[in-house]
């Protein structure tokens, strides 16, 4: 079967992805290397990793991608994100979350510094050129954004561009005040692709059919979608201002009554930004036909909980888990192949298609 996708760039004119590219095992197991290695992932805020010396071992995308990582806070301002993995012969380094200045592997007694330069190994006096630079483990690259940590693999673009998009709409909220509110926190498994819950998120062409309670906050004749390299925006925008952000004068948007800030940042990640605070989605592909959804709340004003598009939030995701797994079962028609876009209302799932076309031609 082919593994490409062309998708052309012109909305008006393209077919929307194949019911093939949701189906194929293989083409499942491509786009682990060539989107998921080569893009940025959420993996939670500095509770992680509180106090200089902490270590604190997780798995990225657990099930899928399957990459051994080690959080390590060096000083107070200074977080490492590093392979968990010894150079030696592969041992897993740190299994439970501890303080130590050195990383040790308890199988044959390799050292590393906690910033992940090899530092001692014993009986290996008669080993010539050694220590070499690939014994240092892996560093990744981390970015710190008020507080919540992203890490890129390999990536192929500079999430600072993506978090300046986003700060240009929402860097007047008191983001570094938010707080982890678990109350509001929970994960979702859906027997779906994961591929077709971000579909959905992509646009609110479905809200007056799928959300009714939501479609009578939201104006949906002024929802709008903005493009950007590796992220989009949609804008929802409500009649009531008293359900709406307090924008400053020179804020781009002043005078407008938006109710939400939605941003997706390719190819999994959905932050939504509300008058009270900011609510997370990540999308976890497990199999073809599983996806985990991990949500989570950051609140900084509690008085404006479970008001306009930011309430009822589980409802919300429970009636879009109900369509997209309805989608998963058509999907599986044999005569259902694609379908097309509308120009005006599928911007943003035309985006996440292209941008995956182009990743797996590559």
């Amino acid at each position: 079967m082919n593994l490409k996708f062309k998708i052309n760039s012109d909305i008006s004119k393209a077919e929307t992805l194949p019911s093939s590219f949701y189906k194929n095992p293989e083409l499942f197991e491509l786009i682990k290397e060539n989107v998921f290695l080569k893009t940025w992932h959420w993996i939670g805020d500095e509770n992680l990793i509180k106090e200089t010396n902490s270590l604190h071992p997780f798995v990225l995308l657990e099930g899928y991608l399957d990459e051994p990582l080690l959080l390590s806070k060096v000083s107070n301002n200074n977080i490492r994100c590093l392979s968990n993995v010894c150079t030696h012969r592969g041992n897993l380094l740190i299994l439970e979350d501890c303080k130590s200045s050195k990383i040790r592997c308890m199988y044959h007694g390799r050292r590393f510094k906690n910033d992940g330069e090899f530092e001692f190994m014993p009986d290996f006096e008669e080993t010539k050129n050694f220590p070499r630079k690939c014994d240092n483990l892996q560093n990744f690259s981390i970015k710190n954004w008020n507080k919540l940590l992203f890490v890129g693999l390999n990536p192929i673009f500079d999430i600072e561009e993506v978090i300046n998009t986003m700060n240009n709409r929402i860097g007047f909220l008191p983001l570094d005040k938010s707080k982890f509110d678990p109350s509001l926190s929970q994960d979702f498994k859906i027997n779906a692709h994961w591929a077709l819950y971000c579909d959905n998120y992509l646009e609110g062409f479905h809200v007056p059919f799928v959300h009714k309670d939501l479609n009578e906050i939201l104006d949906y004749n002024s929802y709008e979608t903005e493009i950007y390299n590796n992220c989009n925006l949609q804008i929802g925008y409500s009649n009531k201002k008293e359900d709406c952000f307090i924008f400053p004068k020179n804020h781009i948007d002043y005078g407008k009554n938006i109710a939400a800030y939605y941003f997706w940042i390719f190819p999994n990640m959905m932050f939504n930004f509300y008058p009270w605070g900011l609510s997370i989605n990540i999308v976890k592909p497990v199999d073809l036909k599983l996806t985990e959804i991990e949500f989570r709340s950051y609140v900084f004003d509690k008085t404006k909980l479970n008001q306009g598009a930011g309430s009822n939030l589980e409802k919300v995701e429970k009636e879009d888990e109900y369509v997209v797994q309805n989608v998963q079962k058509g999907i599986n028609s044999r005569f259902y192949k694609s379908g097309r876009y509308s120009a005006t209302k599928e911007k943003g799932v035309h985006h996440f298609h292209h941008l995956l076309s182009e990743l797996l031609n590559s």
